[in-house]
């Protein structure tokens, strides 16, 4: 099974819905959304729609490391999660949280705790960390390696979670050569799921260009 979204709404909700089924909640990074906004989602989304929500960035700010900080910012995602019936959560590392021994082993512990509260958990490292060496970390407890299959290629285990953010950063947007190679890699997969998540300024186009060339 193939999933494609995007990271955010990147036009109406009204409009998204009608495209996709499936998008990665931003705003529960920074601050979180409200509930009216919460409850219009819910309330608007089709029959089978799927959220995903991103992690509170407080969580890499204290370096995954157990605390009164992570609990609460947890605490609070997790009411969200209920009422949008979101069973994913993306936790992504800051720049400066570099792949030594002891961050791995931090990271290790924190993945296998937070398993208890969603059904699927999402580790995307930062620029330095080895992506097969993620899988294999996260493999062991459950959790699932984000990547970017244009970079790094593709993950072996089969459930992968992808995160495109543009060929040259988040303002960049990806053109169809690249939209094409994306689509035989993708069809060349042998995953028994997996999720393209676009996150770069031309994310809704980009991400409908990809789910036309994958005929979706």
């Amino acid at each position: 099974m193939i999933t494609v979204g995007c990271a955010g709404f990147p036009v109406p909700a009204t409009r998204y819905f009608k495209e996709f089924s499936f998008v990665e909640v931003q705003e529960t990074h920074v601050s979180l959304p409200g509930p009216g906004t919460i409850r219009r989602w819910r309330r608007e989304a089709p029959d089978g729609f799927r959220f995903a929500l991103l992690g509170p960035r407080e969580v890499g700010q204290e370096g995954f490391r157990d605390g009164k900080v992570i609990e609460t910012a947890l605490k609070s995602i997790e009411a969200i999660a209920e009422e949008l019936e979101a069973r994913t959560a993306v936790f992504v590392t800051p720049p400066e949280f570099a792949p030594t021994k002891a961050n791995k082993a931090v990271v290790k512990e924190f993945l296998s705790g937070v398993k208890s509260r969603f059904d699927r958990v999402v580790f995307e490292p930062s620029a330095g960390w080895d992506a097969d060496e993620c899988d294999d970390l996260t493999k062991d407890v459950g959790a699932i390696a984000a990547r970017d299959p244009l970079v790094h290629g593709l993950s072996k285990l089969p459930v992968a979670y992808y995160r495109l953010h543009g060929p040259a950063g988040h303002k960049s947007r990806y053109e169809d050569p690249a939209i094409e190679r994306l689509g035989e890699i993708a069809r060349g997969a042998k995953h028994t799921d997996a999720t393209y998540v676009f996150t770069n300024v031309d994310m809704f186009a980009d991400a409908k260009r990809f789910k036309k060339a994958l005929k979706l």
